[in-house]
């Protein structure tokens, strides 16, 4: 995604500025993107970025008048502290001019960026104290991975980028694939390659003299865990305070800003308090091949209640003629962050980009207010894998283990958001701007002030109808809340809720001796009674039937039966079962593209050993 790059060396600039160049070059992905660098070889900083063209961040580098502080950021903010405040002009917000208010902080605040609030990545160089800062956002959503030697410290938001000049570091960490394998991300401060890690969240990491003089980091978890909890009532009246406030901010700015719109409660409560004048937010929501699943339903419903135009991204044919396409290119740009069937967050983020330059989505808000955890290991299919590499698999559990343990929120934020959910915004990110309400400072901080789930009902709820009635009289896609009486309500519940399983259980989740009975009714096309209800993908089948030729000339190849770490013989018990119709091996089928794309576009370029 767009980012900063750059080295910080003891070398002459002859050796250093060649590579930083490589670099920006290695992430520059679209024609929209805007690119620069900038140097100080006194203080031994090459530094690079990349940005959509108009974007918050679009202008770098910032330089005081007297040039001797210079800021490098990429991401945005949404503070509103004194200093910001002081900045503006005529009552209206700076960070609507632009980012150069950034640099005044910078000056000014000695505890530079911990006032900031968003997803960020920059650099800030000082010359008269003769240093370098590298530093990140809170949650670690804006990752910054770096490589050291002997040399150089090479840091870059793409791993990719440094190994456009190190390319031996393409090698696999085998640790990494074993967690990506069973949990379908990397755990901890790590990439896929071995040698390239991430810095940690809220990390300030001071340079001097071209080399590393202090890891910092400017904010700890602990600082938010020992507050106070609130009374339900107050924490309530807290919470929609904090939200009700802040929420302009992210809708504030000088590009076309867009809504995607779901049947959940998030993006319904962000619709409930923005009170957008009539047509100027376009709303959106994507939908799939079959018929218009519940989500589009009810997006529409609220779309029309808030008096705003509204479309559906449709994820059909156009998308699987090119899945091959799509599936190397998102594994490319997310250097195994995400898996294979994320390539549809992708072609849709190209479409939304067509609408406006700006989503704003409800993203990791069920996660952060209800504490709801999206991922948990699952067991790879015996006899797909070798004993070697199950023995990285058993490790990663051990690492999951062991990050569970404590506060349920910090888990939330602090973990399962960088790690888990922040490559699928990096993708999209990849597109168009990506906005949470829900990672705001103030109300991920009031958050942690909860009393117990058990004491309290789902503030969205109430909260929704606070800010308009009207919508908090709607279900959603699983038929919770509305108006309707509590038998009803049950009914609607219960109807949903078996629909959604029963197409899960259709899909993905199918039962191997249900795959049997399908395949034999196969003619009578049953999918189209279950499928599109809810979700807007099918790979079950797509990888059965459109996709059959694709899967087999990947999975099948020579190069990739005689990698280390699969059994020859259970990879093609797999492909031939699942493309004669009676097996269900949607999963092991994602992941085994997964890795040999990653082999394909990374690591069959270096040598390396199976250790």
């Amino acid at each position: 995604m767009p980012g900063i790059v750059g080295i910080i060396t003891k070398r002459p600039r002859e050796w250093a500025e060649p590579q930083l160049r490589s670099m920006v070059e290695a992430m520059r992905h679209e024609p929209f993107y805007v690119t620069g660098t900038w140097i100080d070889e006194s203080l031994g900083v090459y530094v690079g970025w990349i940005a959509r063209k108009g974007s918050f961040c679009d202008g770098m580098p910032l330089c005081n008048e007297r040039a001797d502080v210079v800021l490098v950021f990429a991401g945005e903010d949404f503070a509103e502290s004194s200093a910001s405040k002081s900045l503006g002009k005529h009552g209206d917000s700076p960070r609507a001019r632009g980012p150069r208010y950034l640099l005044g902080l910078s000056e000014e605040d000695p505890t530079f960026p911990a006032g900031l609030n968003g997803t960020f990545q920059g650099i800030v160089i000082d010359k008269r104290r003769g240093t370098a800062t590298l530093f990140n956002d809170r949650y670690g959503m804006h990752r910054v991975c770096f490589h050291e030697d002997k040399q150089a410290f090479y840091f870059a938001a793409e791993a990719k980028a440094i190994l456009a000049v190190r390319s031996e570091l393409a090698t696999p960490d085998f640790s990494a694939l074993g967690e990506f394998v069973s949990y379908g991300c990397v755990l901890k401060d790590r990439t896929i390659f071995r040698g390239i890690n991430v810095l940690p969240c809220a990390a300030a990491w001071v340079f001097r003299q071209g080399s590393i003089a202090k890891r910092g980091v400017y904010f700890r978890a602990q600082e938010w865990e020992e507050q106070e909890p609130l009374e339900p009532e107050s924490y309530y009246q807290e919470l929609r305070k904090i939200f009700s406030h802040n929420l302009p901010r992210y809708f504030n700015g000088p590009e076309k800003v867009g809504m995607t719109v779901t049947g959940g409660l998030d993006t319904r409560l962000i619709m409930a308090w923005h009170n957008a004048s009539p047509g100027s937010l376009p709303c959106y929501t994507f939908g799939g091949p079959f018929r218009d699943p519940q989500d589009v339903k009810i997006a529409r419903r609220v779309a029309d209640i808030c008096q705003q135009p509204y479309e559906v991204i449709r994820l059909g044919h156009e998308f699987l003629s090119r899945f091959p396409h799509y599936a190397e290119r998102s594994l490319y740009l997310m250097e195994g962050r995400v898996d294979v069937y994320r390539s549809t967050d992708l072609y849709v983020s190209e479409r939304a980009r067509e609408i406006a330059p700006v989503k704003i989505v409800g993203t990791f808000g069920s996660e952060i207010i209800r504490r709801a955890v999206m991922f948990k290991p699952t067991l790879p299919q015996p006899g797909l894998y070798r004993p070697d590499f199950l023995s990285y698999v058993r490790e990663a559990d051990q690492t999951y283990a062991d990050v569970r343990r404590g506060n349920p929120v910090s888990f939330a934020a602090f973990r399962q958001a960088p790690w888990f959910m922040s490559p699928v915004s990096s993708l999209e990110e990849m597109q168009l701007t990506v906005r949470t309400p829900y990672l705001d400072n103030d109300f991920v901080r009031t958050i942690f002030r909860a009393p117990r789930l058990d004491e309290v009902n789902d503030v969205r709820l109430r909260m929704i109808a606070d800010g308009n009635p009207t919508l908090g009289r709607i279900r959603t896609d699983l038929g919770v809340g509305g108006a309707s009486g509590r038998l009803l309500g049950f009914a609607s519940r219960s109807l949903h809720k078996f629909t959604f399983k029963a197409e899960y259980a259709y899909d993905y989740g199918m039962p191997q001796w249900v795959a049997q009975i399908d395949h034999v009714l196969s003619p009578l096309h049953m999918e189209r009674l279950f499928l599109g209800r809810h979700k807007l993908s099918h790979f079950r089948i797509w990888y059965r039937d459109v996709l059959a030729d694709y899967v087999r000339e990947l999975l099948l190849d020579s190069r990739t039966l005689s990698r280390p770490y699969l059994e020859r013989k259970g990879v093609e018990a797999i492909v031939h079962g699942h493309l004669k119709g009676g097996r269900n091996y949607t999963r092991e089928i994602h992941k085994l593209m997964t890795l040999e794309l990653l082999h394909r576009l990374f690591f069959d370029a270096a040598s390396y050993k199976f250790v």
